[in-house]
């Protein structure tokens, strides 16, 4: 079946069963949320029961699906997948273990921190996502573009940080056990965040960035259920386990979205366009500043000094990925230096002989008549180049101008300008130079050019007839440049290896 066909055949995302039934699970969850809420114990324990009960099916679906994509990928991208299937496998144990333990623990130790075992498992794997999220390599990417990368994830980390410290710890009204958790989850889930963005901005991503969003998003939802009340002990809200139970759906989605686009789509990995830069650390700044001024209030505490360590650490970081980018763009605009002189060569040369074009010359003699009127032009056209093309020849004729456009650099004053205006026809520059020297000039011309080359084993001279104006005051680089063809056209008929020289309107001929 060709391409087209599958892609008749694409299921919509809409009508997935398990993304369907993935989402209809997590609503039967806020109903049962808001069903069971109370603030008895049997309540808080029936809530409790049903958060953890309700993450094992989405965890089951996160490794389905990612061990699904796992088997068509290839290459860094077959390796991310496979390190979130082994996660998500780890997660589905994890949670299994804390559900088991919501039924048989003890009243009064339910909550939605899971035990050493459920955290331990949680914490390894969210760690793995983001070391496999960042680590997934991008082509082109330099050192100093690595390090700006690490540094970008680092000033996001502490940012998250911070933020967990601020508004989502109270000192004093929790273990320290819970601190420290609150602060790790921040800080991952939201450098979690930072790693799915930049990884899709960055090119090479291995997922579409429709079946990343929803992963991104469920860093959002993480922070936002710290913010909404610190894990501990006791009744919650309705709202606060729904929203704490979000992450697992989302988290689960994005792999199933990409199984999906992988089944049927014969390019489901493909690079995207790279963006050169990010605002996420900058912005880190700005919630730790936020953050300081709201913790300024309640006085100096361990929370104030928690942030302003950390906004230290985040300007310290962000003046490091300043520095990298600064060492960027000089490596920048050195390039683009050199491109652009590049480009100007090229726009003003010609490509087969190196000497100047025909737009070049005529700018160079504009310019100086302008300086001064004592210019003057020789106009050099070769005699018989046609019959060496055809003996000899394309490649011969391409060498043989090659050998004149030589000839003529060493023939030339420092200063003087030769360029090739087309065919065999090539033009002299002479600046400050009067009809005696344009001569002179002519004739050291005439006298290089005598000289046979040899080309594929035949010896071949090069004939020309010179015609050489000098510029009248006031007079323009074209009708200077029509009195010097007037000359030529004149020594080509009064026979080869002549010049001649067209001055106050008398032409006079010399034999060489």
């Amino acid at each position: 079946m060709d391409a087209s066909g599958l892609g008749q055949q694409r299921p919509s995302l809409r009508r997935d069963p398990l993304l369907i039934g993935a989402t209809a699970w997590t609503v039967l969850a806020a109903v049962l949320f808001v069903a069971l809420a109370g603030n008895t114990a049997t309540d808080t324990l029936w809530q409790v029961r049903t958060f953890w009960f309700f993450q094992l099916p989405l965890d089951a679906l996160l490794a389905y699906s990612s061990w699904r994509v796992f088997r068509i990928a290839t290459g860094a991208t077959r390796r991310f997948w496979r390190i979130l299937a082994s996660v998500a496998s780890l997660f589905l144990f994890g949670d299994s273990f804390q559900t088991l333990l919501t039924f048989v623990s003890k009243p009064g130790t339910w909550s939605t921190t899971g035990g050493i075992v459920q955290s331990a498992c949680f914490t390894l794997g969210l760690v793995a996502i983001v070391l496999a999220m960042l680590v997934h390599p991008h082509p082109g990417r330099s050192g100093r573009e690595r390090l700006a990368f690490w540094l970008d994830s680092a000033t996001v980390l502490v940012g998250g940080a911070v933020i967990a410290w601020s508004f989502a710890v109270k000192p004093g009204e929790y273990n320290r056990t819970d601190i420290l958790a609150t602060l790790g989850l921040g800080a991952v889930a939201l450098t979690s965040g930072f790693a799915a963005v930049k990884m899709m901005l960055s090119g090479n991503a291995p997922m579409r960035r429709i079946a990343a969003i929803p992963m991104i998003v469920s860093a959002a939802f993480t922070m936002i259920g710290l913010f909404l009340a610190p894990p501990a002990v006791g009744s919650l809200p309705a709202y606060v386990y729904l929203v704490r139970l979000m992450p697992s759906l989302l988290i689960a989605l994005g792999p199933r979205i990409q199984e999906l686009i992988a089944r049927f789509d014969p390019e489901p990995f493909g690079e995207r366009r790279r963006k050169p830069y990010s605002l996420l650390p900058y912005g880190s700044m700005v919630v730790a500043f936020v953050a300081l001024i709201a913790v300024m209030p309640h006085g100096v505490d361990v929370r104030l000094w928690g942030v302003v360590v950390g906004l230290g650490l985040i300007c310290l970081l962000v003046a490091g990925r300043q520095l990298a980018a600064f060492h960027d763009n000089t490596d920048l605009i050195h390039k683009l230096d050199t491109t652009l002189a590049e480009m100007s060569y090229q726009a003003h040369t010609d490509g087969l002989t190196g000497l100047a074009n025909r737009t070049h010359f005529y700018v160079q003699l504009e310019n100086a008549l302008e300086r001064s009127a004592g210019a003057s032009v020789l106009l050099v056209d070769l005699d018989g180049f046609k019959t060496v093309n055809d003996t000899l020849g394309h490649a011969a004729g391409d060498t043989l101008l090659i050998s004149v456009a030589d000839k003529m650099r060493a023939a030339l004053r420092a200063g003087d300008l030769a360029s090739r205006l087309g065919g065999d026809e090539f033009a002299v520059l002479l600046r400050d130079c009067a009809g005696p020297e344009a001569e002179d000039t002519a004739r050291r011309i005439l006298d290089a050019l005598s000289r046979p080359v040899e080309i594929d084993g035949t010896t071949v001279r090069a004939n020309a007839s010179i015609g050489a104006a000098s510029a009248e005051p006031g007079e323009g680089a074209g009708a200077l440049v029509r009195r010097a063809d007037v000359a030529m056209y004149a020594a080509k008929s009064a026979g080869k290896g002549t010049w001649k020289r067209y001055e106050a309107g008398m032409e006079s001929a010399a034999s060489y």
